[in-house]
């Protein structure tokens, strides 16, 4: 019987826990899932006005420059991006500006339109970690309860920019960890990311999704009761090496050209410029314009996307390749936006490369790539399970 009220007790603990932190996240997760629903409308309306106007993308140096002054104009320390909130949860500092959130959005939409390769994820999760460091000052909450409502904003971006609240949570988990994961953080971060998704799935908006078709059944026939492939298994090995490859490749490529261009370009307006000239040059001679924007979804019939990547031809051997670079030189080199769909395209075409090669199936291989390329490059393989 003395246990009766230790337990009660610790349950009402609980309770107001969960109660407290719903009411903490809720005008985060409102607010946040709100701005990522404009995002992406304003998204999805900047790459059909591009692709419907293809000279747009001769702007992409001018773009650059006008990124690189609004930065000057109004950023202060916005431009540390990601990075400002990152080390604003692990030591407290000056806060962050809650310009970050339009800044951003307007810029990330800027490259877009004029057809730099970058991502969204960036953007929802500065949003998201902006509009949390607003609230957790109007609150007056202290240096452990404000990490966890950043932590919370990040999650919400995440979770409502893809439509996966359960890896928003956990990426805003791993995404932090330094040594070991901090669960403290976890049901906040979950609330955040389920409410923020709610919001933003109310809004006209909607998600790409993607099947894979293959059965391990069905390809086994009379064998499919052991469950168990020895090739597929080889076979997966060898794609998990090569993925692991192009996610170090991304961060390193990425990370030298960023060295370089501060090292070599004196006037910093100019690196954006640089930038956009080589995203131009390159495309050019490929001769497609199938690597710029996101890539969900081709600009034109028969061409490179994620989406034609679950198919077979639907990518090139080298798609990866040029996706991998032209990613890495838009967002070393002054323009905004995420990284994280540029990687579901590099391992995705990736994977279909390496099943064409192999012999293996199309789509599990794309889905493979998919998800390990995003893990290995951002370093947080339990939000990919």
């Amino acid at each position: 019987m003395s246990e009766t009220p230790k337990l009660a007790f610790e349950q009402l603990r609980i309770a107001r826990h969960l109660i407290r932190w719903s009411l903490l996240v809720l005008p985060v997760s409102v607010a946040v899932g709100s701005m990522v629903a404009l995002f992406l409308w304003l998204l999805e309306s900047a790459t059909q006005i591009r692709q419907a106007n293809l000279w747009l993308i001769t702007l992409l140096p001018l773009a650059g420059v006008g990124i690189y002054w609004l930065y000057r104009r109004w950023g202060k320390h916005s431009e540390a991006g990601n990075n400002l909130i990152m080390d604003e949860i692990h030591a407290p500092g000056g806060g962050i500006p809650f310009r970050m959130a339009p800044l951003v959005l307007v810029t990330t939409i800027i490259t877009h339109l004029f057809g730099g390769s970058a991502g969204r994820e960036g953007t929802a999760v500065q949003m998201g970690g902006s509009v949390a460091d607003y609230f957790a000052k109007k609150f007056g909450l202290r240096h452990e309860d404000k990490r966890i409502l950043l932590m919370s904003g990040m999650a919400a971006g995440f979770g409502a920019v893809f439509g996966t609240p359960l890896t928003g949570a956990i990426f805003a988990l791993e995404v932090l960890a330094v040594g070991r994961i901090k669960y403290d953080a976890l049901m906040p971060c979950l609330i955040a990311s389920l409410l923020a998704d709610i919001v933003c799935s109310s809004f006209p908006i909607h998600h790409t999704h993607y099947s894979i078709g293959y059965s391990a059944k069905q390809a086994m026939g009379a064998l499919s009761f052991i469950h168990f492939d020895l090739v597929l298994l080889l076979q997966v090995l060898i794609a998990g090496a090569c993925f692991g490859l192009a996610s170090f490749a991304f961060a390193e490529l990425s990370h030298s050209i960023k060295a370089l261009s501060q090292r070599w370009i004196a006037r910093k307006w100019l690196v954006p410029v640089v930038g956009g000239l080589l995203v131009l040059g390159i495309s050019g001679l490929l001769g497609t314009t199938d690597y710029l924007g996101l890539g969900v979804s081709a600009p034109h019939e028969g061409g490179v996307s994620i989406v034609s990547a679950f198919s077979a031809g639907g990518a090139d051997s080298f798609s990866w390749l040029w996706k991998l670079l032209l990613t890495a030189i838009t967002l070393s080199m002054g323009f905004k936006g995420g990284e994280v769909t540029p990687l579901f395209f590099i391992g995705a075409t990736l994977g279909n490369a390496l099943a064409m090669l192999l012999g293996a199936p199309v789509d599990l291989f794309a889905g493979l790539g998919f998800i390990a390329v995003f893990a290995g490059a951002t370093n947080t393989p339990l939000a990919c399970t």
